[in-house]
C-alpha cells in the first residue's frame, strides 16, 4: 500500500462518527469507537480485527480474512493488504465492526 492509499484508508476510518486513532500497543495505528477497538493497522500490509466468533469463521471460509497471524484460534482475523481489492475488503470489514459497536454501544 503506497502512502496515498494508506492516508486514504486512515482518512476513511476517521470520517466515521466518533472514531479516533492512537498508537497500537504492538506497533501501528489502532482505530477506536468511543474507546472500543475497531481494529488496527500494522504498517502498510496488515489489518487485524476482533470479530464475533461465528462471523470470524465465515470470513475465513470465504477467504475475506485469514486466522490471526499470532493467535489463529482466537476471534481475531488478519487481512493482508496486497491489492486495492484487499484495501476495499478491509475497510468493509472495519465498517462491519464499527456498525456492530455502534449498535451495541450501551451494552
Amino acid at each position: 500500500m503506497n502512502g496515498n492509499v494508506r492516508q486514504i484508508f486512515i482518512d476513511q476510518l476517521l470520517s466515521w462518527p466518533e472514531v479516533t486513532q492512537q498508537p497500537h500497543r504492538f506497533g501501528g495505528i489502532e482505530f477506536l469507537f468511543i474507546g472500543k477497538e475497531i481494529g488496527h493497522l500494522h504498517g502498510d500490509p496488515l489489518v487485524d480485527l476482533l470479530m464475533p466468533k461465528s462471523f470470524r469463521d465465515q470470513l475465513i471460509v470465504s477467504g475475506r480474512a485469514q486466522p490471526h497471524h499470532m493467535y489463529p484460534d482466537s476471534g481475531w482475523v488478519s487481512v493482508y493488504l496486497t491489492s486495492n481489492e484487499d484495501v476495499t475488503n478491509a475497510i468493509e470489514l472495519l465498517r462491519f465492526k464499527y456498525d456492530y459497536l455502534v449498535a451495541n454501544r450501551n451494552e
